[in-house]
């Protein structure tokens, strides 16, 4: 089946891990044997190869990098310049891809469409068709550096990511949009992009509710009735993302399925973190939904981790064609699953995006 990934971080791999994305997962992995600067060395789940593998013909590729102020502990760049020039990097090593054949950008619903297309063709090798995204807006230097974004390519955008940011707060801190998070919700607004509203703390979440109306989505988010973190959405939440047409990313970090993973010393089989607790999450939302059809994958697979902390019963993100099977399984229709894997994002972006 068509499988459409709304979260992955493949020029982070590309530019901070080194890792080459045209070799096969298990030549990345030889290539990493004995390296210990990265947590997940070794143990990478993703490569272009094994996305074709698993049929993975679209998704939602991200742009990255965190400006942090002197007095914020988290690792990143000393200025919003610096940041601003690592996206430059990781949107070169995309074209790049594209001058290879292996990827094309798709930045309007012809084009989407026509990938679809392609994509349900005989030809052997197709290009990955990715959209871009900007997880965490510290690289926006001002306002103004959006619409060059824009112009470049980008179609979707996350506010915050860890920490406190320029625009909204994230992941393990607390605080509002403020002037420039307001600022940037009208901009966003104004060009169309999509609104990701994944790693919003929960104050900053419900004051972009009241300051922003257009389209959102979380690409990579799971339940917090599941886990109780603050990185999980409460229920709360989750209606209002469904109550606003949106769609929810369920995501495959261990962390995220299971509570009370230790880092470092928990693994998937002691843990028991399989595909099945990803259902887990795609029930809890459809159940609030009373639909199906505002949930699919945003895996983050090699988001900063690998199968060391991931399902155990997944090797490398190809493993994905096993949860059509699990959810019908569950007593899922095959139009439901169709839905989750690809059909949601698909349909949203097609409602979203301009011809």
């Amino acid at each position: 089946m068509f499988i459409f990934d709304a979260h992955l971080d493949l020029s982070m791999n590309a530019m901070e891990w080194n890792r080459d994305l045209t070799w096969p997962v298990e030549e990345i992995r030889k290539s990493e044997q004995g390296l210990t600067d990265k947590p997940d060395r070794g143990n990478n789940t993703v490569s272009l190869d094994a996305m074709r593998k698993g049929n993975i013909g679209l998704c939602m590729a991200t742009q990255i990098a965190r400006y942090v102020h002197k007095t914020n502990p988290l690792p990143g760049w000393n200025s919003a310049q610096q940041a601003w020039a690592h996206t430059q990097g990781q949107l070169a090593w995309y074209k790049s891809m594209e001058d290879l054949g292996e990827m094309v950008q798709i930045t309007n619903g012809t084009q989407l469409e026509a990938h679809l297309e392609l994509w349900k063709s005989d030809q052997e090798k197709k290009p990955i068709g990715y959209l871009m995204s900007l997880e965490g807006a510290d690289s926006i230097i001002d306002i103004s550096y959006l619409q060059k974004s824009f112009d470049q390519g980008l179609r979707a955008i996350g506010p915050a990511h860890y920490g406190p940011g320029t625009y909204a707060h994230g992941t393990n801190s607390s605080g509002g949009i403020g002037v420039k998070g307001r600022e940037l919700l009208k901009e966003i607004q104004r060009l169309g992009l999509i609104l990701d509203v994944t790693h919003l703390c929960d104050l900053s979440f419900w004051e972009t509710m009241v300051n922003y109306d257009g389209p959102l989505w979380a690409s990579h988010n799971n339940c917090r009735t599941l886990v109780d973190h603050h990185r999980q959405f409460t229920d709360e939440q989750l209606k209002e993302i469904i109550a606003r047409k949106g769609v929810v990313g369920v995501v495959l970090d261990a962390w995220m399925m299971v509570p009370n993973w230790e880092r470092g010393v928990s693994t998937p089989t002691s843990a028991g973190v399989s595909l099945e607790k990803m259902l887990d999450n795609i029930d809890h939302i459809c159940q609030l939904a009373g639909n199906t059809d505002h949930v699919g994958i945003g895996s983050d697979l090699d988001g900063g981790f690998g199968n060391e902390q991931g399902p155990a019963d997944l090797d490398t993100i190809a493993d994905l064609q096993k949860v059509p099977d699990l959810l019908k399984n569950r007593g899922y229709s095959q139009q439901d699953v169709e839905n989750i894997m690809n059909g949601n994002f698909i349909h949203f972006l097609k409602r979203n995006l301009s011809q």
